[in-house]
């Protein structure tokens, strides 16, 4: 699974229960940028939401 830096920083944020809002804030990104890189998480994990994203990231071991 190839998930850039970027993507796995904010899939950690998202993962903690931050709205991609609060992501883009504490980045410094705008909100359709985060959302643009979850788009991008989603389709690497094969996932449609922030649930199976959390869960196929688990299963995967690409969180600490």
């Amino acid at each position: 699974m190839d998930l850039t830096k970027r993507e796995l920083e904010i899939l950690q944020y998202v993962m903690q229960g931050k709205l991609s809002r609060e992501v883009a804030e504490a980045l410094f990104l705008s909100k359709r940028t985060v959302d643009f890189h979850l788009s991008n998480v989603y389709t690497k994990l094969n996932v449609k939401n922030r649930v199976q994203a959390f869960h196929q990231a688990n299963k995967l071991g690409l969180l600490p």
